[in-house]
This record gives structure tokens, sequence and C-alpha cells, in this order.
């Protein structure tokens, strides 16, 4: 490894965090809206509505969307804290969903808290 070629690990984490995160978030959220019942559902729908407005915001500028002062606060809103928070608040408000009673698909949960680990032990090996 040179000094201007990043490491791998690093590579990853950016990948990751940038195309499939939130990606992947939201498809547990839709899992969870479609598949779940009761009060399981509300925190899913925010946080699928939160995840698809990170994803809108990260291909916007190849659709050409890249103007007008929604997409200038929704881009400063994903930039935050090195883009983490933009992807820890959806998750933060999708893991209400396994504190709900009775929640079906509990496997959804286990997937999620997974997936958030995941993110955060690249960040810590990264950082």
């Amino acid at each position: 490894m040179t000094a201007f070629q990043p490491a791998p690990e690093l590579i990853v984490f950016l990948f990751v965090k940038k195309f499939v995160y939130l990606e992947l978030l939201a498809l547990l959220a839709l899992m969870r809206i479609i598949l779940g019942r009761g009060l399981a559902r509300w925190p899913a729908l925010i946080a699928l509505l939160l995840s698809l407005g990170g994803i809108a915001t990260t291909f916007a500028p190849a659709l050409g969307l890249n103007e007008g002062p929604v997409y200038a606060r929704a881009a400063q809103a994903m930039a935050g804290q090195g883009g983490l928070s933009a992807l820890l608040v959806p998750s933060a408000v999708f893991l209400l969903c396994s504190l709900t009673p009775r929640a079906r698909w509990r496997w959804i949960d286990v997937v999620h808290i997974l997936l958030l680990l995941g993110l955060l032990g690249l960040w810590w090996y990264t950082s």
C-alpha cells in the first residue's frame, strides 16, 4: 500500500455507507410494514420515508435533480457528522420496532441489528 492508496477497509466502509446501508434499511422497513402489525408498522414507515429521502439525495446529482433549496438542505443533512448521522437517525427510528410488543417477524429486527453493528464496526475500524 502506497501513501496515496486508501486501505481496502476504508473503501468498503465508504461503499456501504453510500450505496448499501440505506437501501437495505429501506427494504427491511418495507418488509416490516407489509408483514408486521400494530404499532411496529409506524416507526417502520418513518424509517422507510427517511431512508428513501436519503437514497433520493444520494442519486439526485446523477439524475440532474441537484438544484434548489430542498436538495441543498437534504445534502447538508446527509453530510452531517461525516454522513453517519443520516444513517443512524432512520436506524434509531427503526429500532423502535424491536421494542414494540407483539411485533411479528422478529428476524427482521435481528437482521437490522446485525446490519447496524456491521456499519458501526466498519466505522470504528476505519477511524
